[in-house]
């Protein structure tokens, strides 16, 4: 496996270097919006911890950061009325993680509705910005 890489997108955005659609943020870990969301209200949690993924993370990280995706998959399903979430977590290339820095997707899954692809269309700020606050009320 490959050494982690400061320079991937979401260390930046940690690093206040590039911006997102925050959604809540603490000592451990940045919500943020997808924003290629699979779905209405897709959220990233991101561990502020820099590891490549689950397979090199601090188990301490991981018990600090678990909290709060369930947290944020709470808000999110009751900000969106979604009908379930789905957690996703992607391991190297592989097995589709494109960002290599540790995070958890939690994608709110509609009746009737399949989920766009992953990585798939960019979504407007405005809509982005809107679904931002309504979880973050949430949480």
């Amino acid at each position: 496996m490959a050494a982690y890489d400061s320079s991937n997108i979401f260390a930046k955005i940690l690093r206040g270097e590039f911006s997102a659609h925050k959604v809540y943020e603490d000592e451990t870990a940045l919500v943020i919006m997808d924003v290629f969301p699979q779905s209405r209200g897709h959220l990233l949690v991101i561990p502020k911890a820099a590891s490549r993924n689950l397979l090199d993370a601090d188990s301490a990280a991981l018990a600090a950061v678990m909290p709060l995706v369930q947290r944020a998959a709470k808000a999110a399903l009751s900000a969106t009325g979604a009908d379930g979430i789905r957690l996703a977590q992607f391991n190297e290339a592989p097995a589709g993680q494109t960002v290599f820095h540790l995070h958890f997707h939690v994608i709110p899954v509609y009746e009737g509705t399949p989920l766009a692809s992953h990585g798939g269309g960019k979504a407007g700020d405005v809509e982005l910005a809107e679904l931002a606050a309504l979880i973050a009320a949430q949480l």
